[in-house]
């Protein structure tokens, strides 16, 4: 049959009912992996294996309401020790589904490629890839790896041959548009016959130059279509640097102007994921043996401050990057089960606005774990200090309660989980370089699923003067106990002043008490610390006390969501409620507590299992 010729229908027919009695699409999800040669690999806690862990925990975008479809990463300074990365999510692909693929890469390319320095990991919608050996901007084909469509196109010889040209045609096609666009990749439609359609895309990592991804497409174009997958009716063919795939059906779908990076994606629902899935033990564990190289022996010098759980260390890994390490007192309250718990959790989250886990150890009965170095310690070094509150003028003090809104509202609706902290503090603030809040300790932290708006429990962890009255006295927690504690946070911020030691001549109740009463008495510039009175920004202030008071309003559903505080903390056009009185504090003599000589430590005790409806104030 000549290529040209019209198809006859009784072939047509049969192509047609093949196509409805049988599915299109290859089978289970696509991934393959290239582990590089067995002559370049690592060692466990040498100088390459932190800059690797570092960075893939960079190449995987955080909660950004956009991401890049490419990106790629470089850490460490000294050959043969950097490690360069580089991840490509298919073009299509919305921000959601981009940051899943590129955690579950991280965590598999770990296990299937141990002690690797070269690596590729190829799946539906992602690549990564990372080596000791700087491959950016440079275009290679190999290794390559192919997979095809189980279902024949036909078994007439002519209309194989009329098929792979009009896929050969399509791709020509794409491969000029892929390489002409800013983001390197195409998509379109071919007819195959009257009734049938040929759906293709091509895409090239965005460091190519054009005429690289031409290269890199064509290379392996035609023996993709003609030799590799000859006759059947879809195939892929992956690079380093480049993929191509068409298929019967159509695979992609865009969902605004391909000329656009992808529009985001709303929060994957929870209720489809493993509570318990946790990051590869291999990828983030490091030896107790590195841990006291990195601390000097956990030296008191390199001591830089106590909680609840143990000390924090300042420490150096053999790259030179500086951590906090974080090791568990062995009588303290955090067993096995809290340890294990902020592990899986932190490794899990990511936002500027978190405290990021670099590694851990659980080595007999040790248990530690590595932060990134954060150098300005907590918030409460500063705030409480007369000495030292000066630093934190409006702007600055504007700004992290800022990141720790948006930190918290991570937590409760953007991160793939969601997640009550239940231990929001001063102290559990931490302030980086340039003074920017990440909130940290998670040890407390709890997961609930997308539907579950609140729990119950008999053990109460805490802090005297952040916790809810619904949760002090009665164990009952959700996101807005969360809330509560950041309201508490907010008015120690504006005010200088520690709740749980709040102390007034004249005035008998806490800082709580005594904010309400400044505004109901319309003199809230009486609440504000001194050192901000002469502050420019008084109307701003007042309104953060506004926000303040909504937040640690007694009835729940008084409160409002983070996202309404961080709406309401951004937009001046929202006219903000006005506050009721909130509630009593608890003290920390409250029944059942246990007794400890610091309020504002973490503690633990049981529950007044009475109704709710019966707490009155004192």
């Amino acid at each position: 049959m000549p290529l040209n010729s019209p198809i006859s229908e009784a072939p047509k027919m049969a192509i047609i009912l093949l196509l409805l009695l049988v599915p299109y699409a290859l089978g289970a999800e696509y991934s393959s992996n290239y582990c590089g040669s067995n002559k370049t690999t690592y060692t466990l806690n040498s100088t390459y294996y932190f800059n690797l862990l570092e960075l893939l925990s960079l190449i995987s975008p955080d909660h950004a309401l956009t991401i890049d479809l490419f990106s790629n990463q470089t850490v460490g300074k000294s050959p043969p020790d950097v490690a360069y990365g580089l991840y490509l999510c298919r073009a299509d692909k919305l921000a959601n589904d981009c940051r899943n693929c590129l955690i579950t890469a991280s965590k598999e390319i770990a296990k299937a490629c141990p002690n690797q320095k070269h690596a590729i990991r190829w799946s539906d919608d992602c690549m990564l890839r990372y080596s000791n050996d700087s491959f950016f901007s440079k275009m290679e084909v190999d290794p390559f790896r192919y997979e095809c469509n189980k279902r024949n196109v036909s078994s007439l010889d002519g209309e194989r041959k009329h098929f792979e040209k009009v896929v050969v045609g399509m791709m020509e096609e794409l491969v000029i548009e892929a390489s002409n666009h800013s983001k390197k990749y195409a998509y379109k439609e071919a007819m195959f016959n009257s009734t049938q359609k040929v759906f293709g895309l091509v895409q090239c990592t965005e460091d190519l130059s054009g005429s690289e991804c031409d290269r890199c497409l064509r290379t392996h174009m035609n023996r993709a279509v003609n030799e590799f997958c000859g006759g059947k009716i879809g195939g892929r063919l992956l690079t380093p640097s480049c993929n191509l795939r068409y298929e019967f059906y159509e695979f992609y779908k865009f969902h605004t102007s391909d000329d656009e990076p992808r529009a985001p994606s709303p929060p994957e629902s929870s209720k489809h994921r493993d509570k318990d899935e946790i990051v590869t033990e291999q990828s983030l564990q490091i030896d107790f043996k590195t841990i006291e190289a990195a601390t000097r022996n956990f030296h008191e010098d390199n001591k830089v401050g106590e909680g609840g759980f143990g000390g924090v260390y300042e420490g150096v890994l053999p790259n030179g990057r500086k951590i906090a390490v974080k090791r568990l007192s062995k009588g303290s309250g955090q067993g096995a089960q809290e340890f294990k718990n902020e592990v899986r959790l932190l490794a899990k989250l990511q936002h500027r606005n978190l405290v990021r886990l670099l590694g851990f150890c659980l080595e007999a009965e040790e248990k530690i774990l590595i932060y990134e170095y954060v150098p300005n310690k907590s918030l409460d070094y500063f705030l409480f200090d007369p000495t030292k509150q000066g630093q934190l003028d409006w702007t600055t003090r504007c700004k992290i309660i800022g990141g720790i809104a948006r930190g918290m509202l991570y937590l409760h609706e953007d991160s793939r989980l969601r997640i009550i902290h239940r231990d929001l503090k001063a102290s559990n603030i931490l302030l980086d370089e340039e003074m920017n809040a990440k909130i940290s300790d998670f040890g407390m932290a709890r997961i609930f699923c997308v539907n579950q708006t609140q729990a119950r429990t008999n053990r109460i962890v805490g802090t005297f003067g952040y916790m809810s009255p619904e949760y002090a006295m009665h164990g009952k927690f959700s996101t807005q106990s969360d809330v509560f504690s950041f309201g508490v946070l907010v008015l120690e911020i504006i005010s200088g002043k520690r709740n749980n030691e709040f102390c007034h001549v004249g005035f008998s109740g806490d800082l709580l008490c005594y904010a309400w009463d400044q505004w109901r008495k319309e003199t809230p510039l009486e609440f504000i610390d001194p050192s901000l009175a002469k502050s420019i920004a008084a109307s701003e202030i007042i309104r953060f006390m506004n926000i303040g008071l909504l937040c640690v309003q007694k009835r729940v559903e008084r409160r409002p969501s983070m996202t309404t505080v961080v709406s309401m903390l951004n937009s001046y056009s929202i006219a903000l409620p006005l506050p009721q009185k909130p509630p009593f504090f608890v003290s920390k003599t409250s029944k059942g507590a246990e007794s400890n000589p610091s309020t504002t430590q973490s503690m633990v005790w049981s529950v007044d299992h009475s109704p709710i409806s019966q707490v009155h104030p004192r």
